[in-house]
């Protein structure tokens, strides 16, 4: 599953789509809320959480087959 920006929280850097290694981003315009060209693509890296300057802006949602259950 894709990263999932935060319209209003996004300042519209392009710093996540320049940091992916995989181009979900590909073709994203500075300036403009980056667009999520290629979702399937997410490998889940969190290089673009990491790498917002803006808190929640970018986060990412992590498909179930691919959570751990940890049973306490």
């Amino acid at each position: 599953m894709p990263p999932v920006i935060d319209t209003d929280l996004c300042i519209r850097c392009g710093r996540c789509a320049e940091v992916c290694p995989s181009d979900v981003f590909y073709a994203s315009v500075k300036g403009e809320i980056p667009a999520i060209t290629y979702p399937d693509e997410c490998w889940h890296c969190n290089a673009c959480v990491e790498e917002c300057p803006q808190e929640g802006a970018v986060r990412l949602r992590i498909a179930l087959p691919l959570t751990i259950a940890h049973k306490a």
